[in-house]
């Protein structure tokens, strides 16, 4: 049976190294390339309790995700295994914790391989964990990679 491997990614170096400990451990099998957007991402607030949606903002961070799949592949290529491994990518909209947990129970995926940004005390109760979060509330294994 073919795994199917989840790795968000996020352009940082942590996300690379998920990716790569992906292509270095699966033999057989599909793995796709998530790249969650934020919705706040095309939001402007006024500091007065409004704010305005940009919808060129939200494009150019879709458009960012896009690149982040390009160079993944690029970056897959590189490493080799494409030939056992199917390479595939997407990019959603969404809270990024919550949508990477949701993409995995809709799309039969196997298993979650996330970097981790490796913060702790203030930092993570402060910014929270997008990889402990996932750890937590997904149900099917999940690496961290650090």
């Amino acid at each position: 049976m073919a795994l199917h491997v989840l790795v968000p990614i996020d352009g940082s170096q942590q996300s690379w190294s998920a990716l790569d400990h992906a292509l270095s451990t699966v033999d057989d099998g599909t793995i796709t390339v998530l790249h969650v957007v934020n919705p706040a991402e095309g939001v402007y607030s006024d500091y007065g309790g409004g704010g305005y949606y940009d919808p060129e903002t939200h494009r150019r961070a879709i458009e960012r995700g896009e690149e982040l799949a390009e160079r993944a592949r690029s970056r897959a290529e590189e490493i080799g295994g494409l030939e056992t491994i199917v390479l595939e990518s997407a990019v959603e909209t969404g809270r990024p914790a919550r949508t990477i947990v949701d993409y995995a129970a809709d799309h039969d995926v196997d298993r979650i391989v996330i970097g981790s940004h490796g913060r702790s005390g203030v930092a993570r109760v402060l910014l929270g964990s997008v990889a402990e979060t996932v750890a937590r509330r997904a149900p099917i294994p999940v690496t961290v990679v650090r």
